[in-house]
């Protein structure tokens, strides 16, 4: 593969990227990798596609969605190279496989924490869904106040002459702790913000209140449940 000019390190001394974002030391394998992220997005349809199940299901049975939206992403290569550099694995297909969990990822958003709890339970209850790990940064936040549950999952898939298991992660968040963690990811990646260890404590102050918001508004959800009932 032919390799662009513009995309060399600051140094000028080894080549990046391949003229399609393929990191070159993925180029020697391209035809391999790019067979791999093909199953990686079969992955991400085959749990989206269960999600959407358990939605139709729940807006025909309770008169109500589970979730509000669904965002899937497939791990850019460039991405995927510099973290496997982090790890300090040589970059190769079969590592790439082994030692990354979050190369197919999901994001679902919920309006309520009880719907995630819930709405997680169902799907790793699931007898084709193997739960290889759960980190809850909902009920155990990270310092700097961010909360999702985070759950990464394994998922068979079906070629044409195999079956194949393949990681998923899948996140979930309610609407106010996505609005929060896109607006922390803003300030991560922006340089030369005024004031900014001042800004990361005002959004410590919202995640916060964005907490006893969500148990707040689930609280009068639930009372206006009752009263249907």
């Amino acid at each position: 593969m032919k390799i662009n000019s513009k995309d060399y390190h600051e140094d000028g001394n080894k080549p990046l990227l391949s003229i399609d974002g393929i990191p070159e030391m993925l180029a020697s394998e391209a035809k391999p990798f790019m067979y791999l992220m093909m199953q990686y997005r079969c992955a991400i349809m085959e749990v989206e596609t269960k999600l959407k199940v358990l939605d139709a299901e729940f807006a025909q049975k309770y008169n109500r969605n589970p979730f509000e939206s669904i965002k899937t992403r497939l791990k850019k290569p460039i991405s995927i190279y510099e973290k496997m550099k982090r790890k300090g694995y040589p970059v190769t297909v079969e590592n790439i496989e082994t030692h990354l969990a979050d190369v197919a990822g999901i994001r679902v958003i919920c309006s309520f924490p009880d719907d995630i709890y819930h709405l997680a339970d169902l799907l790793t209850n699931q007898d084709d869904i193997t739960l290889l790990e759960r980190k809850d940064y909902i009920r155990n936040p990270k310092p700097n106040g961010y909360r999702s549950l985070h759950l990464i999952l394994q998922v068979p898939i079906f070629l044409s002459d195999v079956k194949k298991n393949m990681k998923v992660e899948v996140q979930f968040r309610t609407i106010a702790m996505d609005f929060w963690a896109s607006l922390e990811h803003k300030l991560k990646y922006k340089k030369n913000v005024e004031d900014a260890e001042g800004l990361v404590a005002q959004l410590k102050q919202c995640a916060d209140a964005i907490e006893d918001l969500d148990y707040q508004m689930q609280g009068i959800r639930d009372k206006i449940d009752e009263a249907k009932e």
